[in-house]
């Protein structure tokens, strides 16, 4: 009896140590950290901003574009020319319609007018005496009489409407002259008339004008001019 007591005891003590080792579940293996591929911002001894040498580059490369281009735009003022001399055109220039010595005229002209504002009494607003005055002489440049030209300005019409089709309006140096600012100088003013009546859309983009110049006076409610051109063509200027 003892013998089986010793027995069961020892088989008791197997079982309780057999259930005390019982696994425990495996617990997944933590993932490895992905590795980042992105660029993370700059880091120590990475280059900021351009070298010298590219900026120098790129200079190079932006003034070589410029004057690639300055090139092409004197090889097509050339072409123009050509063209217009074999067509019997000269282009002219508003200094052109000065006759000599005339400039030293006009700056007097325009100091004595300045005199004769500030010497006085203020001028009312409203009075005759508050108006754009035309300062300047109807002296023109004979050799200029018959010859076909070429010279760019502004137009200035006598009539306003998206539809008006115009066949005489003014043209002037500047944009503004004669509306929003005083007249030019009559010399420095030409009338232009055309047989085919054109739509004047916008002002304030030059044009330019070709056809028969005149010293011929015309008088108008906007400015007086001392020459006159006949006008065969109208076309944009490119700036």
């Amino acid at each position: 009896m003892k013998t089986i007591q010793i027995l069961s005891a020892a088989l008791l003590v197997t079982l309780v140590t057999a259930c005390g080792q019982t696994a425990e579940p495996e617990t997944p293996a933590a993932p490895a950290a992905a590795t980042s591929t992105s660029d993370a911002g700059p880091k120590v001894g990475d280059k900021i901003g351009e070298s010298d040498a590219e900026q120098a580059a790129k200079a190079a490369e932006k003034k070589a574009e410029k004057d690639a281009s300055i090139v092409a735009k004197a090889v097509e003022e050339a072409r123009i020319e050509a063209e217009l001399k074999a067509r019997g055109i000269r282009s002219i220039g508003w200094e052109d319609l000065m006759p000599e010595g005339e400039e030293e005229r006009l700056a007097q002209m325009y100091q004595s007018q300045m005199a004769s504002l500030y010497s006085g009494s203020p001028i009312a607003e409203g009075s005759a005496a508050d108006t754009a005055m035309q300062i300047g002489t109807f002296n023109t440049v004979a050799a200029l009489d018959g010859v076909k030209v070429r010279i760019p300005g502004y137009t200035v019409p006598f009539e306003y409407g998206s539809k008006a089709e115009i066949t005489q309006f003014l043209l002037v140096p500047y944009f503004g002259a004669c509306i929003h600012a005083p007249p030019p100088p009559p010399n420095q003013t030409i009338f232009v008339k055309t047989d085919t009546p054109i739509k004047l859309k916008d002002l304030a983009q030059a044009v330019w004008i070709e056809g028969t110049i005149r010293t011929q006076t015309q008088n108008s409610d906007l400015a007086d001019a001392a020459y006159t051109i006949e006008m065969t063509s109208l076309t944009k200027y490119e700036y």
